[in-house]
């Protein structure tokens, strides 16, 4: 992709810009194109929704995940999800349309038993869901193993400096051209370090 740099006021900026939502116009004032700089930022990305409709794991694998989950604590359907999603780095979020019949299926087995916790119920692991972790030790570790695996990779792959970075462009760009009134010799000074970094980056 080419960048176009261009300098005079009113005119579009770089091509990307107005692709990802930034103004085509000038308009540095509170809210103008200083606001718009990194709409690629603010982008959605995978997190809860990006793992939901992948089956990352069969069926008896989760009741292993929930199961040993549970041993640790007992757990809400909704802190489940959560647990996961947090130990896979947000790469995966199970849906409660698997989470709930699971418990559920969980319950039917004896491995948890449902307890009353206000308006809802919490899940506590039974003596025969501990010994089935024991039996299944191993499994249950590669599993967990793995959840931790699709973090690192996603820590890998999610732009995370990036995404920094254009945090700490964003809070600059607003404390410096977020007044009412900024000079032009100011405003061009900005456009020509973005042009630059611009140019840097289209090169590596």
């Amino acid at each position: 992709m080419r960048f176009g740099f261009h300098h005079g006021r009113g005119e579009r900026g770089h091509e990307c810009g107005g692709r990802h939502g930034g103004p085509r116009g000038g308009g540095f004032g509170r809210g103008g194109w200083a606001m718009g700089v990194w709409g690629m930022h603010e982008g959605r990305e995978g997190g809860r929704g990006g793992g939901r409709g992948r089956r990352m794991f069969d069926g008896s694998e989760l009741r292993l995940i929930l199961l040993k989950l549970i041993e640790e604590q007992p757990r809400h359907g909704y802190d489940l999800i959560r647990e996961i999603e947090e130990r896979s780095g947000g790469a995966y979020a199970p849906s409660p349309g698997v989470i709930y019949p699971t418990l559920t299926m969980l319950d039917d087995m004896a491995l948890v038993e449902a307890r009353a916790d206000g308006t809802r119920k919490a899940f506590a692991i039974t003596e025969a869901g501990v010994v089935e972790l024991k039996e299944k030790a191993d499994e249950v570790e590669a599993l967990f193993q793995r959840l931790a695996e699709l973090g690192e990779e996603r820590a890998r792959t999610s732009g995370g400096p990036i995404r920094r970075a254009m945090g700490n462009l964003r809070a600059v760009l607003q404390d410096r051209l977020g007044g009412s009134e900024v000079d032009p010799e100011t405003l061009h000074a900005v456009a020509e370090i973005l042009d630059e970094a611009a140019r840097k980056i289209e090169r590596l």
